[in-house]
């Protein structure tokens, strides 16, 4: 029987996935990313995701494979996770009263097809003061987040609105994953097949 693969250790997005009642692995991708600087987002996130979940699948080609890569454009700068404490105010300083972009590529990868897809989000901050950017980096939080922040923790509180599906900023467009995998017939198990 073949069972799904995330090609991926994040922990929102397994989090995002058991909270939908799917039965996954988690088997993450090694590979070095490849950033193409020609692609545009689109193109870019949607190559990442397809790069982690081609090399799970080269290993797992009897499975359904799942791989995803969020990244976050301010301005045409694709922001990825900061480098450090100087990096993450930056950019939170970059973001502050601004609307940027969050790109979440997904690629669903089995022996008889793909599916390759992005989902965009558009993301508006309040404006930020030194002390709100300078409190919310002492919570260490944003240091392994593409664009500084985390909208499903304490960085809610920067967000003023969003436009477009909020699970995609966190790294996931569930509704849209939960479709296209009952189509590759991987499907949300019950609570009762659970226990």
């Amino acid at each position: 029987m073949k069972r799904l693969i995330l090609a991926s250790s994040s922990p929102r997005r397994k989090e995002l996935l058991s909270m939908n009642l799917l039965s996954y692995e988690v088997i993450p991708s090694t590979i070095q990313e490849v950033m193409d600087p020609s692609l545009s987002p689109e193109e870019l996130v949607c190559s990442l995701a397809r790069q982690k979940a081609e090399d799970v699948f080269r290993l797992y080609p009897d499975h359904v494979v799942l791989g995803a890569d969020t990244i976050v454009v301010n301005n045409g700068t694709v922001l990825g996770k900061p480098a450090g404490r100087k990096e993450a105010i930056d950019v939170l300083h970059s973001l502050s009263g601004r609307t940027h972009t969050v790109y979440t590529g997904v690629s669903i990868l089995a022996k008889e097809r793909e599916q390759l897809f992005f989902v965009s989000t558009d993301v508006t901050f309040w404006e930020l003061s030194d002390a709100e950017i300078e409190n919310y980096v002492n919570s260490g939080e944003p240091f392994d987040k593409a664009g500084s922040y985390g909208i499903q923790g304490l960085g809610a509180r920067l967000v003023q609105s969003i436009a477009g599906d909020f699970y995609s900023v966190v790294g996931l467009p569930v509704s849209r994953v939960v479709k296209e995998l009952e189509s590759f017939g991987i499907s949300a198990v019950s609570q009762e097949d659970e226990k």
